[in-house]
C-alpha cells in the first residue's frame, strides 16, 4: 500500500486504494512550477486560464473523479486531497479550481448512458457548477425548460461541463417535497456573467451563469447529491462531505504556505537599528511553535477521518451518520484552524507583511474566503455536538 506524503508532513495511516498517489509526481511538479510562476496572473485575470487547466488534466486532477468504467481513476479521497493541498500551497485559487476534480462524483448520479456521452472524448473532463439559488423549471415533454441565474460557478471559464440547480414546482401527488435537481450541459451552451469581484480567491473565476428558455432533457438531470449509479467505492463516499473536505484542503495548503513564509523570515533584515531579529523575539517563537502544533493536529484529524470513512466504504460497510458527521467536523475544524494559523503567521511577520506585494496579504484574504463557504459553516459544529449527545459518543 502507498502512504500519502506532503513535504515532510506524512499522513500516518495507509491509503486503501490500488491507484498511486499523485501529490509528488513529475506532472504535479510541473503544475506547481507553472502555478507558482503565474499566480499573480490568475488574480489579475480573475480566473485560472485554460492552459493551466490543461496542465492540471495532465497531472491527473480531473480524471481523479472519473469512474474507472470510463477510463478514469476514481481515486480515493485522501490522495486527491493531498494533491489539492499541495497546489493550494502554491496558490489558493488554483487549488480551489483543482478541487473541482472531485465534482465529477456528482456526475455519477446521472444515467449511465449520459455519463458515457460526457466521457466519450476522454476521462479528463472538467465540471463546474453554480447550483444556487435553485430556479424554477417548467416541465415540458422529455425534460425541462430552464430560465434563471446562478451564483458561484467556480472554475466555469475552464470547464467542459456546467451544472445548474433547478426545482420542480408542480405539486407532488403524495405531498412529499421534491428534491433539488442538477441539470448538466456543455459549458458552451450556458452564458457566463463576468461579475466575480472579491477580496480573496479572485483567481477562481466564480462567476454567475445564466440561461434563457433552455431545454434540458430528463437524462441530463439528477437529484443533487444523489448516490452515484457507478458501482465503485468512490461513488459511495458522501458527496456533500467530500465537498467540505476539498475546500478545507485549500486552507490546509494556504496555512502551510504561510508558516513556511514566516519561518523563512526568522533571520531576515532588521526593520529598526538595534532591533532584534524575529528569531530572537519570544512572541515570534511562541506563535511559530503554537501554530505548527495547531496545523499538524488539525491536518491529522482531517486525514484520519477521511481514511476511516474510506476503509469502511472499501470494506462494504454503510456510511453511518457518525462517519458523515466526522468528515464534515474534521473539514470544518481544519479549515478554521488553518485560517487561525494564517492570521498568526501574518501577525508574527510584523510590519513587512503589510505591503500589498507581500504574499501573506493574498494568503490571508484567500483563507478568510474559504471559511465563508456554506459547506464549512459553524453549523457543522452544532450538528456534531447534537449527534455526540444523541449517541452518547465518548472518545
Amino acid at each position: 500500500m502507498n502512504s500519502i506524503t506532503l513535504d515532510v508532513y506524512p499522513v500516518q495511516k495507509k491509503i486503501v486504494t490500488a491507484a498511486p498517489p499523485h501529490a509528488d509526481s513529475p506532472e504535479m511538479d510541473t503544475l506547481i512550477a507553472e502555478v507558482t510562476a503565474r499566480r499573480d496572473e490568475f488574480d489579475q485575470l480573475g480566473h485560472v486560464p485554460r492552459d493551466i487547466v490543461a496542465t492540471m488534466k495532465k497531472a491527473g486532477i480531473f480524471r481523479s473523479g472519473t469512474p474507472r468504467k470510463f477510463g478514469g481513476e476514481a481515486l480515493a479521497p485522501a490522495p486527491f486531497l493531498a494533491m489539492v493541498e499541495r497546489i493550494s500551497k502554491a496558490d489558493g485559487s488554483a487549488g480551489w479550481v483543482a478541487a473541482f476534480g472531485s465534482a465529477n462524483t456528482y456526475l455519477a448520479a446521472l444515467p449511465i448512458e449520459t455519463q458515457r456521452k460526457i466521457y466519450a472524448s476522454g476521462p479528463d473532463q472538467v465540471y463546474a457548477g453554480g447550483l444556487y439559488p435553485l430556479q424554477e423549471a417548467k416541465a415540458v415533454p422529455g425534460g425541462w425548460e430552464i430560465t434563471g441565474r446562478w451564483h458561484f460557478a467556480s472554475g466555469c471559464k475552464g470547464a467542459d461541463w456546467i451544472g445548474v440547480g433547478i426545482k420542480d414546482t408542480s405539486s407532488p401527488e403524495d405531498g412529499a417535497q421534491k428534491p433539488a435537481l442538477m441539470a448538466v450541459m456543455p459549458a458552451s451552451e450556458i452564458e457566463i456573467v463576468d461579475n466575480w469581484n472579491v477580496v480573496g480567491m479572485q483567481g477562481t473565476g466564480s462567476h454567475d451563469t445564466r440561461l434563457k428558455d433552455k431545454f434540458v432533457a430528463h437524462e441530463w438531470t439528477c437529484a443533487r447529491g444523489a448516490a452515484g449509479l457507478i458501482d465503485e467505492p468512490l461513488y459511495r463516499y458522501p458527496a456533500l462531505a467530500y465537498q467540505a473536505e476539498v475546500h478545507a484542503a485549500v486552507n490546509i495548503g494556504l496555512a502551510r504556505a504561510a508558516l513556511d513564509i514566516v519561518t523563512d523570515m526568522a533571520g531576515g533584515a532588521k526593520i529598526m537599528p538595534g532591533a532584534l531579529r524575529l528569531a530572537d523575539r519570544a512572541y515570534y517563537k511562541i506563535k511559530l511553535g503554537v501554530s505548527e502544533a495547531k496545523w499538524r493536529s488539525a491536518r491529522m484529524f482531517f486525514y484520519d477521518a477521511c481514511e476511516q470513512a474510506w476503509e469502511q466504504i472499501v470494506a462494504g460497510n454503510p456510511v453511518t451518520e457518525e462517519i458523515d458527521m466526522m468528515l464534515k467536523l474534521s473539514a470544518t475544524y481544519a479549515a478554521r484552524v488553518s485560517m487561525e494559523v494564517v492570521n498568526d503567521a501574518y501577525q508574527a511577520a510584523g510590519m513587512a507583511a503589510i505591503q500589498r506585494t507581500h504574499r501573506l496579504q493574498r494568503i490571508v484574504r484567500d483563507a478568510m474566503v474559504v471559511t465563508q463557504h456554506a459547506a464549512l459553516s459553524e453549523l457543522n459544529y452544532e450538528s456534531a455536538g447534537a449527534l455526540f449527545a444523541k449517541l452518547g459518543i465518548k472518545r
